[in-house]
């Protein structure tokens, strides 16, 4: 399944290159459109709670922000959420966790029908997380990077009382941060999974470890990456972290040395998962299933590895 899914994003010189968000509309405060209406004339669409839906798989780090976000501001009753199966077939993300393989809002199978109720031309990868319009079935946005930034700014009227402030007045410095980790530590363990030539994956291996260096040092006199507050990089690193030692150390051949061995991440991340939101949406067992099952090309046997003891988490 994963050369067929990932030829279009490998290079000629074997370089993994993530594609483009296909769907990329946002949902804001200051649309131009009346509630129940579609988006304006700018692509934005109204902010309505009960109205969309977000699709994600808790094995996905991409989703996994999404939820966290989503828990971390109180946006549960504003946006419902639809949870996909694990484990890929050729059609992609699948409803089969649902009693009868269809989610029962959006009464679809597969989350590319969605995509192909909105672009029936699209032959890319169909990606989460997702947000849906459950009035037309239409995907408004699998823009992940902007997805959980819009929960902080677009949804303020429906956080919950002392929802964390996750985007700092200034952004400047997370904005810099964020885009080195999303190059080096979030992409970088994926440019080396599934990096198709020796110098192309040692080229991400390098930087990624490189990256998580700075990253230990950076650590040693704070709590959070951006000193004692929580924001919305901590997020988006965590997300990775709370996989490199599960899937990305042995899978996707990052292997320099475990995140168990990096004093002041590993305490970080730690520190991360025992807060509320981060942790409990945690499903290491999704997370295990789906890399090694549906990579089969890196991992043709199928075979799911028994550890690590998640218990290391929490002890």
């Amino acid at each position: 399944m994963t050369a067929a899914q990932f030829a279009q994003e490998s290079s000629s010189t074997g370089e993994w290159k993530r594609q483009g968000n296909r769907f990329t509309g946002r949902i804001t405060r200051d649309s131009r459109s009346a509630p129940g209406q579609g988006p304006d004339d700018q692509g934005r669409w109204p902010v309505e709670p009960g109205r969309y839906r977000l699709v994600v798989s808790l094995a996905c780090p991409w989703a996994h922000r999404s939820v966290i976000v989503r828990r971390l501001l109180g946006l549960e009753d504003a946006i419902s959420l639809a949870i996909v199966d694990p484990i890929r077939d050729e059609r992609g993300w699948r409803f089969t966790l649902d009693p009868d393989g269809r989610d029962p809002v959006l009464g679809i199978e597969f989350l590319s029908e969605a995509y192909l109720r909105t672009d029936p031309s699209y032959d890319g990868r169909v990606t989460v997380p997702a947000i849906i319009d459950t009035r037309t079935g239409e995907v408004v946005t699998n823009d992940y990077p902007q997805i959980t930034l819009d929960f902080s700014t677009e949804w303020t009227d429906f956080h919950r009382e002392g929802a964390p402030q996750l985007i700092p007045p200034d952004r400047a410095e997370m904005d810099e941060l964020i885009e080195d980790i999303y190059r080096d530590v979030n992409n970088g363990v994926y440019r080396c999974g599934f990096a198709t030539s020796q110098e192309a994956y040692e080229a991400a291996y390098d930087a990624l470890f490189a990256r998580l260096d700075i990253l230990e040092e950076r650590l040693a006199d704070r709590a959070y990456l951006l000193g004692d507050t929580l924001r919305e990089v901590d997020v988006r690193i965590f997300t990775t972290l709370v996989r490199f030692d599960a899937v990305y150390h042995g899978h996707f051949k990052c292997n320099r040395q475990k995140l168990t061995e990096f004093p002041h991440l590993w305490a970080y991340a730690r520190r991360l998962f025992q807060l509320p939101s981060f942790g409990e949406t945690v499903d290491f067992d999704q997370i295990k299933r789906h890399y090694y099952v549906t990579h089969d090309t890196i991992n043709p046997t199928g075979i799911v590895p028994k550890g690590p003891d998640p218990r290391v988490w929490t002890t």
